[in-house]
């Protein structure tokens, strides 16, 4: 079997879709991506591609190696995504040529459902109780938020007393046998971080995520030795060699975006070198159905996995939704909060190719919003 071609798709909200096809008739999908950089992405993905052509699309490993070593210059956001969504796809394509699913090459699965949560409030977060409780009533154990909107760099006890209120809110609605995650957003610099860390902790956080930004990860162990809240990163690092500056600060969870961090092959590894640190996995995916599906499959298959995130209503997804290009929307129907294992071939979604040939028509440029603060300087998103 040889892999005859590539081929990308922008499609609405903010997405960047793969196909790579075979002489054998066998295709694979991926989702190679940054968000708000779509382009650069895809340029990436078709620079690769002149090596992949022609190639056995089952030696996923040495592709993986000639891919992220071969062109010299290593690493970043841009040529690790482009290569994740080649990953993914490599992966589809093994799974549909032994006809298991991708965990069950991956060891087998480990679990039997997997955990997910759903996301409420916004980029500036309102009405979080009453959405807290529509996803309690919808079946989901646990919920996401964004602490605040735009912080100082030192923020007003204000500011600081109405992210304890609104994650208080939440608690009140969901009891404690349920759970809010809460994610700065790399909003808070280290100090705003130090302030608010030791408020949230009678409210017994799932996790607090991106309590610094990733150039600030050296912060990281003096965070952890100032709270009980465990704490979360890694949406932003991309490679094992990135979170192993990060797990021996004590971070309680690792959160690598299998669109962004080498795809299942790298993701697998990190999960790996995450248990020896005793650090579980929350893989980032606040992506699209490609995504969810390449997720999942190491959600399955790794020991040391926590809870998954997915993208269903999130405040993202303005113009699609994650169901709008599957052709059964069965393996992302949730039971009680939870994911069911799929004995489908591959990632386990059936992408609706026509609907997504359509969308790429219009395409996208979705950019993240640039923020400024009181005094108009630039400030966190």
């Amino acid at each position: 079997m040889k892999i005859t071609g590539l081929e990308t798709f922008l499609v609405a909200p903010r997405w960047l879709f793969l196909r790579i096809a075979t002489d054998e008739g066998v295709t694979g999908w991926g989702e190679p991506l940054i968000e708000g950089r779509a382009e650069t992405v895809r340029a990436a993905v078709h620079e690769l591609a002149d090596y992949l052509v022609g190639q056995d699309p089952l030696r996923i490993e040495d592709h993986w190696q000639v891919l992220t070593k071969g062109g010299f210059y290593r690493g970043g956001p841009i040529l690790s995504s482009a290569v994740a969504g080649i990953d993914q796809a490599l992966w589809d394509i093994a799974g549909k040529t032994y006809g298991v699913p991708v965990h069950r090459l991956l060891g087998g699965p480990v679990r039997d459902r997997v955990r997910m949560y759903a996301w409420i409030g916004g980029d500036r977060p309102s009405e979080v109780a009453e959405l807290a409780e529509e996803q309690m009533k919808a079946g989901f154990t646990a919920v996401k938020m964004n602490a605040s909107a735009e912080l100082a760099p030192i923020d007003t006890p204000a500011r600081t007393a109405e992210v304890v209120a609104r994650v208080a809110a939440v608690r009140e609605v969901l009891g404690d046998e349920r759970d809010i995650a809460v994610d700065f957003h790399g909003r808070a610099s280290t100090a705003m971080s130090r302030r608010l860390l030791p408020q949230l902790e009678p409210l017994h956080p799932l996790f607090v995520e991106e309590p610094v930004s990733p150039e600030h990860s050296g912060h990281l162990r003096s965070l952890v030795e100032s709270t009980s809240v465990p704490l979360a990163t890694g949406e932003r690092l991309y490679s094992r060699w990135d979170f192993r500056e990060v797990m021996t600060s004590g971070i309680a969870v690792a959160q690598p975006d299998l669109s962004h961090a080498g795809g299942i092959s790298e993701v697998r590894r990190i999960a790996a070198m995450a248990e020896t640190y005793d650090v579980t996995m929350a893989p980032h995916c606040p992506l699209g159905p490609i995504a969810l599906a390449a997720s999942l499959q190491i959600a399955f298959s790794v020991p040391n996995f926590l809870i998954q995130e997915q993208s269903m209503g999130i405040h993202y997804n303005q113009r699609a939704d994650l169901l709008e290009y599957v052709m059964d929307p069965e393996p992302f129907r949730f039971q009680d909060g939870y994911a069911v294992a799929s004995s489908r071939a591959g990632l386990g979604v059936e992408i609706d190719e026509k609907a997504v040939r359509r969308a790429a028509e219009t395409g996208h440029r979705w950019r993240n919003p640039v923020w400024r603060g009181a005094d108009g300087a630039f400030t966190e998103w």
